[in-house]
């Protein structure tokens, strides 16, 4: 599995606690939290159902013909109670027991979670269990299941979000013998799901990949950000011509109902619905002093792919379906791909300030971190520990070095923030100049971080 270590060993955690446990494991398909599943489950005694979009009774028939294959068993009744009494391990070890898109029987039948309740209070199988509830409807698990379990969900020993991958599990360990930028590109096409990240040919370029998995059409991602858009909300066109706007660069509400024509109530729906998938985010700067100077209410697009695809592709699908893949690349995307990786950079560089944070390496512990969009200027990155003191960053992506004069912009920029640092982080893709490195000899409060060094 690529880069799951992390939350295999945190099953592994669980599984090792004595007594009944009930964890809900969730997250986008392309995040593999069903291989996760299988892969945790080797070698112990498990039952793994899958339960499609089928009626009630259908439901509960096809699980009891499926316990009754497993366990070579007799099933008198059809019933949930019923069959949970007849699971069993065969010995004194723990049985993991797997209810796939678990809510397609939930939102038909509410005698099922309370089977689930009577398996987990040892009423029904009287060995040790693990029951674990897996579902890829993201906004039904956060917004509708607890009002469907109600009281019931305190019941729960857990709930787990499978996320994408970080830069470091998702392209620098899969991908060692890249450059750093080459990494960086990855992680700004296709983003941490890992489904997307074990066709990515590692002895190619960005170049050959995105014109084979992406703008080919027997490609594996040709067109996958529409499937997905597709496979959970309705009214594409809305939603498609949203996206189109926000991957230009219209991230405030205004600016969308300008491009678009639709009402703000209409757009500010519809935002809600991408944001509950996952897919879209509201961006909020890191509170300061000069918050009269910050941009207010910024969206993007939050999942990478999706955002590579409705930057690049989605605009220009006529040529796409005329050009071959390399002649369009070379028209749409080679240009622009610079400026469209900048942000991801950014991301980079605040993932690495986590990690040096997480042993401490830091000269401040973060309390909270974030960016900050103003009106005029921006600032990266702004770490802040519990007591306010910061540590303010600047990142440099695609210009040849990173000058004074950046700096300088930063210093515009913090007092348009009203901002101060206790220390900087100067992080570069690139180089420094000479004039910024002999400033940074004579303030210790500053560090300079090529981060081609890194990694």
């Amino acid at each position: 599995m690529v880069g799951r270590k992390k939350e295999l060993q945190n099953l592994e955690q669980i599984y090792s606690q004595s007594g009944n446990q009930i964890l809900v494991l969730y997250g986008r398909g392309e995040n593999q939290g069903r291989e996760l599943v299988h892969e945790f489950c080797k070698g112990k005694k498990a039952f793994y159902y899958y339960a499609p979009e089928v009626s009630a009774k259908a439901q509960k028939t096809r699980m009891g013909r499926e316990i009754a294959r497993h366990f070579q068993v007799r099933l008198q009744e059809e019933s949930y109670d019923n069959y949970f009494k007849r699971i069993r391990s065969g010995d004194p070890s723990k049985l993991v027991l797997v209810i796939d898109e678990f809510q397609h029987i939930v939102k038909r039948d509410g005698q099922f979670f309370d089977s689930v309740l009577n398996l987990h209070g040892k009423k029904l199988y009287p060995g040790p269990v693990l029951i674990l509830l897996c579902s890829t409807d993201i906004p039904w698990v956060e917004q509708e299941m607890p009002k469907v379990l109600g009281t019931a969900e305190k019941k729960l020993s857990g709930k787990r979000k499978i996320q994408d991958l970080g830069f470091f599990a998702a392209a620098v360990q899969p991908f060692p013998d890249y450059t750093f930028r080459q990494k960086v590109e990855v992680y700004g096409i296709i983003g941490g799901k890992p489904e997307y990240l074990s066709i990515w040919d590692a002895g190619r370029d960005a170049r050959y990949n995105i014109c084979t998995h992406i703008l080919s059409r027997d490609g594996y991602l040709y067109d996958k950000a529409e499937k997905i858009i597709r496979s959970q909300l309705r009214e594409l066109s809305v939603y498609h011509t949203i996206l189109e706007a926000l991957a230009s660069g219209k991230h405030k509400l205004n600016e969308l109902y300008q491009e678009t024509g639709f009402s703000r109530a209409k757009i500010s729906v519809y935002l809600k619905n991408l944001m509950e998938f996952d897919v879209a985010e509201k961006v909020c700067s890191i509170e300061t002093g000069g918050w009269e100077n910050a941009k207010k209410g910024l969206y993007q697009i939050k999942d990478t792919f999706i955002n590579f695809w409705f930057k690049f592709v989605y605009p220009h699908l006529s040529d796409l379906h005329c050009m071959d893949p390399e002649e369009f690349y070379d028209s749409y995307i080679a240009g622009e791909l610079e400026d469209y990786l900048t942000p991801y950079f950014t991301k980079v560089c605040m993932e690495y300030l986590e990690l040096l944070d997480s042993v401490h390496k830091l000269p401040l512990e973060i309390h909270k971190m974030g960016t900050w969009v103003g009106k005029r200027g921006s600032i990266d990155i702004i770490a802040q520990n519990s007591v306010r003191e910061n540590l303010i960053c600047l990142c440099n992506w695609k210009e040849p070095e990173m000058t004074f004069e950046m700096c300088q912009k930063l210093f515009a920029s913090m007092e348009q923030a009203r901002v101060s640092a206790n220390f900087y982080y100067l992080f570069t893709a690139k180089s420094f100049d000479e004039k910024l490195m002999r400033m940074v000899s004579q303030d210790a409060r500053i560090l300079l971080v090529d981060m081609n060094r890194i990694v």
